[in-house]
């Protein structure tokens, strides 16, 4: 599970570098999705280690940012 997400977090760092330096926001629909699955992972972790608050927020967290990723990817 973490090296996952931080395989996730290096990809989700280098489109937001890319958008910031190029000034293109075309690809923030998948950083948000990729940001999601994150979230995602990371609420996982936290409910298999018995903290089940956090890990809650967290997956609701991520299905709100895996949410809006894939309605703007879609519209």
């Amino acid at each position: 599970m973490k090296t996952i997400r931080y395989i996730l977090g290096i990809i989700v760092f280098s489109l937001s570098g890319y958008m910031l330096l190029t000034n293109e926001y075309g690809i923030l629909p998948y950083t948000l999705f990729l940001l999601g699955l994150m979230v995602l992972i990371q609420g996982i972790s936290e409910i298999q280690e018995k903290r089940k608050v956090i890990g809650i927020i967290s997956m609701l967290s991520a299905g709100f940012g895996l949410f809006i990723g894939l309605y703007i990817l879609l519209s």
